[in-house]
């Protein structure tokens, strides 16, 4: 949804209606021109609302199935859409994600190899073909090594991160210190954090406490209520 603030002067980004069907999170990066001429006709609206109008006027979408995953990935195999387009952005010459690597604990030692760091995620647990005593989760991602992190799922909270390119939605800018909700993923809970401003323009995000799988790439959200105060991109995190 949007309004307009007449004290502050700003158009105000804010979470739909129907929190579960909610897009917000994709649209921090919205600049005031650009919300000033947008508009979200279902954002007042949940989806049984929505089929109900849709069956009104007979529309052939009424009962579609909610989509899952990636729709533009309909076979789920997000390693071969990756081969098949990252030549087209990066250069060819950039292939090296896709070359056999190591598979290292969180004190360096080498468990085992991996097949390319674009099968792996943070968080993940499945299909990591390392035999341990206990599971064991994608701890981190060292593209610049060609080399998978993985440990037990106590080493995978994270209190700290860092985010670059901030685009701020409700505010000018960022001045000082300021209490938020923060999300580190789409479905992901908001969480209580402070950000604060770093003089590379960059934002220090510490959480009050330990999030599960802070990815470097994923956008980090910040909320006030349904307002999105604004977001950037997760560059790094701290241990």
């Amino acid at each position: 949804r949007i309004s307009y603030h007449d004290e502050i002067g700003r158009f105000l980004l804010m979470q739909a209606q129907d929190k579960e069907k909610d897009q917000s999170y994709f649209l921090f990066e919205l600049s005031q021109e650009q919300l000033a001429k947008a508009i979200f006709p279902l954002g007042d609206l949940d989806k049984e609302k929505v089929r109900q109008i849709a069956r009104r006027y007979n529309l052939p979408v009424a009962n579609k199935p909610d989509s899952q995953e990636i729709c533009f990935i309909p076979d789920g195999d997000y390693a071969a859409f990756i081969e098949r387009y990252y030549g087209e952005i990066a250069g060819s010459e950039l292939m090296r994600p896709f070359s056999a690597g190591k598979i290292l604990d969180s004190k360096g030692r080498i468990l085992g190899t991996h097949s390319g760091i674009h099968h792996y995620t943070i968080g993940q647990r499945r299909g990591l073909g390392v035999a341990h005593t206990s599971p064991l989760y994608v701890l981190e991602i060292r593209p610049e090594e060609n080399v998978v992190v993985v440990g037990e799922r106590s080493l995978l909270g994270k209190k700290r991160c860092r985010i670059v390119r901030p685009n701020w939605v409700s505010i000018p800018e960022l001045a000082g210190p300021l209490r938020v909700l923060a999300k580190i993923r789409s479905r992901h809970p908001a969480a209580w954090a402070t950000i604060a401003p770093l003089e590379d323009g960059s934002v220090d995000v510490e959480f009050d406490l330990p999030q599960a799988a802070i990815s470097p790439g994923q956008a980090c959200v910040f909320y006030q209520g349904d307002v999105v105060v604004g977001g950037g991109w997760i560059d790094r995190f701290t241990f």
